[in-house]
């Protein structure tokens, strides 16, 4: 009624209320009756806004990309944003009178697309396509330090690169390019485990095989030692058996040589037994043979003599008529023979 109006702004705007053209009261979040044919309203929105973008791209391979990714900015200076774009507002409509506000993002965009095309132009396709960090991070430098930016009041609080995506076919033929080369590791993967396997193999058949030569040369040390003990063995038994024939040796000699003394003892005594002999044959010589018979049979006992008597009969048996022989003669006779052989 009769123009006077109400209003009422959020905190996160800040509004300029210019009354016959100079400003009456600004500040976030003011609240306040006006005048309308006499005042303007100015309201700026201070709080961060996300802004996405996705442009094209070429690569330093002259490749096709597609950069895709989000701005985020705040009105840091309300003040010289509303001196370079018009944030009025209409009173009947509560509307901007312009479409400034909606220019300033689509600015700030043109701007990360400049630095991003610098950010890129000098990377390969598949360099590019892995370094969507580091472009985020140099556009986001850029931008920071940009005068437009400065200039038209704004502050960059962050720039993420969500994505760097080459066009449909260069993606078919790098997918491609991609499943070749994990087939090929994958293929590099399996040589690689099958020669492990047969490193392994030959690891383990190389381990056995020096067991067995070390088994080996184990049985032969041993054999060695073996044949070492019997060679000694067989030394010492030599060495016993030589002893014990030069034992004999020197038994032999010993028992030759008293074969030999008691031989010559022995010569010596049948010498002198010969001598012995000689001398008392040399005394016999001269005597009647009858009496040496004589002599002979001085020391018989009676039987023996009877035999002799009967010998003496028998070798005069010529020049005998008749012999008369007394059974008692021949009792005494058998009696004397058992007492002789008894």
């Amino acid at each position: 009624m009769f123009g006077i109006r109400f209003a009422k702004f959020e905190p996160t705007t800040y509004v300029f209320k210019y009354t016959k053209g100079k400003i009456s009261a600004q500040g976030t979040g003011l609240c306040f009756y006006y005048y309308a044919p006499a005042t303007s309203l100015t309201a700026v929105p201070v709080g961060s806004a996300d802004v996405p973008f996705m442009f094209a791209e070429t690569s330093a391979d002259f490749q096709e990309l597609t950069i895709q990714g989000q701005l985020t900015y705040r009105i840091a200076d309300p003040v010289k944003t509303s001196g370079m774009l018009n944030y009025t507002i209409d009173n009947s409509r509560k509307s901007y009178v312009s479409d400034d506000p909606q220019k300033l993002p689509e600015r700030l965009v043109n701007l990360a697309l400049i630095a991003a095309k610098e950010a890129v132009k000098k990377l390969s396709l598949k360099e590019a396509l892995v370094a969507s960090g580091d472009v985020a991070q140099r556009v986001f430098a850029v931008l920071r330090e940009d005068p437009m930016v400065q200039s038209l009041g704004t502050e960059i609080l962050s720039l993420s690169v969500a994505a760097i995506k080459p066009n449909s076919e260069t993606a078919r033929a790098l997918e491609a390019e991609a499943r070749e080369e994990i087939l090929k590791e994958s293929d590099e993967a399996i040589f690689k485990r099958r020669n492990y396997a047969v490193e392994q193999e030959r690891i383990i058949r190389e381990s056995e095989l020096n067991t067995e030569i070390a088994v080996e040369q184990k049985n032969r040390e041993i054999q060695e030692n073996r044949m070492a003990s019997e060679r000694l063995m067989q030394q010492r038994q030599q060495e016993m058996e030589e002893e014990r024939m030069n034992f004999q040796v020197q038994q032999e000699e010993r028992n030759r040589k008293l074969v030999e003394l008691r031989t010559l003892n022995e010569k010596i005594e049948a010498d002198t037994k010969a001598y012995a002999l000689k001398a008392v044959m040399q005394v016999y010589e001269g005597l009647n043979p009858e009496t040496l018979k004589s002599l002979t049979n001085a020391g018989l006992d009676s039987g023996r003599l009877m035999a002799l008597a009967f010998q003496g009969i028998a070798d005069r048996a010529e020049k005998i008529g008749n012999l008369n022989i007394t059974p008692d003669l021949l009792n005494t006779i058998i009696r004397g023979q058992n007492s002789f052989q008894e």
